[in-house]
């Protein structure tokens, strides 16, 4: 067995690793595997690429203990987010914590400066963190954010026009780095005259506290971060002895004299040095980020400015494939099993949520920038849950400003060859510099001088998936089988398109701007796009136009591709069914398994052979697993003889009609929990009738708010309008993607995604179509 490949907890110990005694050891006296024993992330590798880096700990070990760093090491997605979703176990207390201790001689120098940083929001513990966060939400909703947009216009477009002329330069040291510190200082009231020194500043707090300084290095960081403390502290006196500005430190400056045990004078202090790092340089190197990795993409960026609608997205996506942070600390307060390995009491956690956000189990294609991906905002490069950052919002405007200025008024922008170097610390990422060069004589408002104020403006927070939508060209389409359309797509100019997962779907729009959901039937292979459309006569008229109006040739405009019917690859076999047009993601599945070499078997079930779309593929790729139950030819699918006797490590997989799905539920009732799989493509009772609900109260656990359902609201729209971002896709009760966890309350559920055993639990709902039975429910957010 090669330990850096193979998991297993069949070893007398329990460890996942089997390994000679002169391995090094976790804290819990398992054997360390050469590739985590090995790993450092101040090594060039994670340097350069965190995800990269950490590729093979997402397929092979996604929770290992690192000796070099003395920290369990979190690679996968819904890890980190379980440990996010839970800060009573999981501790944010270190968060700020040095990663390398401060010297004797750094620690007198901080001590001489009277350095005196206490816990903030970042690595707060409860009660305290949300009778403090509850204080300073109000300037952070998307309203408030709203009137800071002209500032942080203004400020982009003078710094553009400066150098609009010049064609070179380089951004960071143009205009990436000093507007969003500009932003940061008018946000919290702070005076301008104060911006270089602070800018200086932050730089030594980063390195001092995420970096690994030598001790002539501690020694003079220490005197850069006691100079910031120090001077921050001068320029909150100066504020607090002004009878009243604006600003969100003035703000809390009459919070600290209405509530001084709440915001307590040291708390001011500290927020107003933390809160300059984390708005200034989080933003400054996600935008430095994103600009690197589209102008990377010439076909990209020249996407974007033809179509700037897609500016809220393309910042999204950059966020989560490049964000600026890219990692965060957590510290175990029991025992607790994270992705089945059990991290002790008082072990440290570096998630790296930059690994996260590459994961393929959440993230279709994950390595590839896909300024359509309509789900990058579920990215964990805010954090998530209780301690999710208040000012992304505020981050998101900058960067989508910043894009929309270049976007229109230099389209024709480069990115100049360079070797791009970054500060070296565990858990911040951007360049250093992002030098860029641009044919002055091609600016566009040179010809139409009213480029240069023609800004297109976006709502403050997460973009809507409704609002991604890619064009695709028509390249074949043509009957499959009686009254099944086959449908092959292509991009418009030549590009490949992403590759996709079995059991992924498009959403088609529709003229009248409704859209419809049709599987892609494989092969999946990165752009092979091919669907299936059945003509269904009582229908709401969506198949009857794709089979009308779809011709070669013609341009789609379509959303995703989306997998919430994802292929769980790490069963013994497989039981796949198909009823109709079902087979599509059905066919997808079985060409994945065979490639794989896993035992499966393919049922399929239809009217007719005549109907039964793809059966001569299905025979030739398929055949010796394949049954065909065709009706008229007195062949039926028996499902509660197909399914009498469970099988020990299988899962079924099934797609088709609801009476299909409803019969599967009963005739896997005595089989294992989480067996069936099932796709629903109908939402039947989950849209809203204003007429027969009723409002009802949530209670955000969390965060300490309570908000009301209107009747004609869903709890999902009401959860947005009060600043909680809550991912979701179909809003139509099919999908999952906006469940959340319920405290206490009784749920009217909806969906067609949880089973009876989960929504008998009354744990968990799913935000977009369910609602409360009774008056009041409490929710974990």
């Amino acid at each position: 067995m090669n330990p850096t490949t193979h998991r297993s907890a069949s070893g007398a110990d329990g460890c996942p690793f089997s390994a000679s005694s002169e391995w090094p050891e976790t804290p819990t006296g398992c054997p360390v595997s050469p590739r985590a024993a090995a790993f450092d992330p101040f090594d060039r590798p994670y340097q350069l690429d965190p995800a990269e880096a950490l590729r093979w700990s997402r397929e092979q070990e996604p929770v290992f203990y690192s000796p070099k760093l003395g920290y369990w090491v979190v690679s996968r997605y819904a890890d980190i987010k379980a440990i996010f979703r839970d800060n009573l176990t999981f501790s944010p207390s270190i968060a700020l914590e040095k990663i390398t201790p401060a010297s004797d001689e750094a620690q007198a120098v901080l001590e001489r400066y009277e350095y005196g940083m206490n816990r903030t929001l970042v690595n707060e513990d409860e009660p305290a963190h949300m009778a403090r966060r509850r204080e300073l939400l109000e300037a952070f909703s998307p309203e408030a954010l709203e009137a800071h947009a002209p500032m942080v216009r203004r400020l982009v477009r003078e710094k553009l026009d400066a150098i609009i002329h010049l064609g070179r330069a380089d951004l960071v040291a143009e205009m990436f780095w000093e507007v969003p510190l500009t932003v940061a200082l008018h946000f919290l009231g702070v005076p301008e005259e104060d911006m270089e020194q602070l800018r200086r500043f932050s730089v030594a707090h980063t390195l001092n506290t995420w970096g690994r300084p030598s001790p002539e290095q501690q020694v003079e960081v220490a005197e850069g971060v006691g100079k910031f403390w120090q001077y921050s502290g001068q320029v909150l006196k100066k504020m607090q002895d002004q009878p009243r500005g604006h600003g969100w430190m003035y703000d809390m400056i009459e919070k600290n004299r209405q509530k001084p045990d709440v915001v307590t004078d040291n708390y001011l202090h500290s927020m107003m040095m933390a809160i300059i790092v984390a708005a200034h340089e989080t933003t400054a190197l996600a935008t430095a980020n994103a600009f690197r990795q589209l102008l990377s993409r010439p076909a990209v960026w020249a996407e974007l400015c033809d179509n700037p609608e897609l500016i809220p997205a393309a910042a999204e996506e950059c966020l989560r494939h490049s964000g600026s942070v890219v990692a965060w600390r957590r510290i175990a307060m029991r025992d607790a099993s994270v992705g089945g390995v059990t991290i002790p009491e008082g072990g440290r956690i570096l998630m790296v949520t930059a690994s996260g956000n590459h994961d393929p189990g959440h993230f279709e294609n994950p390595d590839e920038l896909d300024i359509y991906r309509d789900n990058a905002v579920d990215h964990l490069t805010f954090g998530y849950g209780s301690h999710q950052c208040m000012g992304k919002n505020l981050g998101r405007m900058e960067m989508r400003i910043f894009l929309e200025e270049f976007t229109r008024r230099l389209p024709q922008l480069e990115l100049e060859e360079q070797e791009f170097t970054f500060l070296p610390n565990t858990s911040f990422r951007g360049p250093e510099a992002l030098w860029v060069r641009w044919d002055p004589a091609c600016n566009p408002e040179h010809r139409e001088p009213a480029v240069r104020r023609a800004q297109r403006d976006f709502p403050v927070g997460a973009p809507e998936a409704r609002t991604i939508v890619r064009r695709v060209r028509v390249a074949s389409a043509k009957p499959e089988a009686r009254g099944v359309l086959g449908v092959s797509l292509v991009d418009p100019v030549g590009r490949q398109l992403p590759a996709w997962s079995p059991g992924s779907h498009l959403d088609v729009m529709l003229p009248d701007g409704e859209s419809r959901k049709y599987s892609l039937c494989g092969p999946a292979e990165a752009g092979d796009w091919r669907i299936a459309v059945l003509l269904e006569e009582a229908g709401r008229g969506g198949s009857r136009w794709m089979h009308d109006a779809v011709r070669e040739g013609i341009e789609l405009r379509v959303r995703g591709p989306k997998n919430h019917f994802r292929l769980d690859e790490s069963a013994g076999r497989y039981v796949l069914i198909a009823g109709g047009i079902g087979v599509t993601p059905i066919m997808a599945m079985a060409d994945r398994l065979k490639q794989l070499g896993k035992p499966y078997e393919v049922h399929y079930a239809g009217r007719s052979r005549e109907s039964m779309a793809f059966i001569e593929r299905l025979e030739r790729d398929h055949g010796e697993v394949l049954r065909l139950y065709p009706k008229d030819a007195g062949k039926r699918l028996d499902l509660a003889a197909l399914l009498a006797e469970p099988v020990e490590d299988a899962l079924i997989y099934a797609c088709g009609p609801e009476r299909l799905l409803t019969a599967l539920d009963f005739d896997t009732a005595h089989w294992p929990e989480g067996s069936l799989h099932v796709e629903h493509f109908t939402a039947e009772g989950a849209l809203l009738d204003p007429e027969h609900e009723h409002a009802f109260e949530v209670e955000l656990a969390d965060s300490e708010l309570v908000v009301e359902v209107a009747a004609d609201r869903t709890l999902l729209q009401t959860l947005r309008a009060a600043g909680v971002d809550v991912p979701s896709d179909c809003e139509e009760g099919l999908c999952g993607s906006c469940q959340v966890e319920v405290v206490e309350g009784e749920i009217d559920h909806r969906d067609k995604v949880l089973t009876a055993a989960e929504q008998a639990s009354q744990d968990r709902l799913m935000s977009c179509c369910s609602r409360a039975r009774g008056k009041k429910l409490k929710l974990a957010l």
